[in-house]
């Protein structure tokens, strides 16, 4: 959701990309529900390895986020060109157990602190 957010509401000064430890090879079906919800487009999304961003031949990182607090626990990849980093705790809305209307609220529930966070991250920043 955090790659979607900032690659539209950043105006065209960003270009993120969202990648995890053991991707699951799909994007969470409830994460399209939610940024279609809010008009976000999704036909780009696709799991990725953060091992894709890691190599030689890779777009620039300037800024590294993680924002599973299982994530933020594991050893990372050394990042080409010494990103900025830092961690947003966050909750994962895919570890919610419960029913489809716990999970969708959960997964509402993230995607506005990642709204807000990528609001003031986003501000004055090129």
């Amino acid at each position: 959701m955090a790659e979607s957010l900032l690659n539209s509401r950043g105006a065209g000064r960003f270009r993120a990309f969202s990648a995890g430890s053991h991707p699951k090879g799909q994007v969470h079906p409830l994460a399209l529900e939610t940024l279609t919800r809010h008009h976000l487009p999704t036909e780009h999304l696709r799991s990725k390895s953060w091992n894709e961003f890691a190599g030689a031949d890779v777009p620039p990182l300037h800024f590294i986020v993680t924002v599973c607090d299982r994530a933020a626990q594991e050893i990372c990849p050394v990042w080409p060109g010494h990103p900025t980093t830092a961690h947003w705790s966050i909750s994962d809305p895919a570890a919610v157990e419960g029913t489809e209307d716990d999970k969708r609220r959960a997964f509402e529930a993230v995607f506005r602190e990642l709204e807000n966070r990528i609001e003031v991250f986003s501000v004055n920043r090129a």
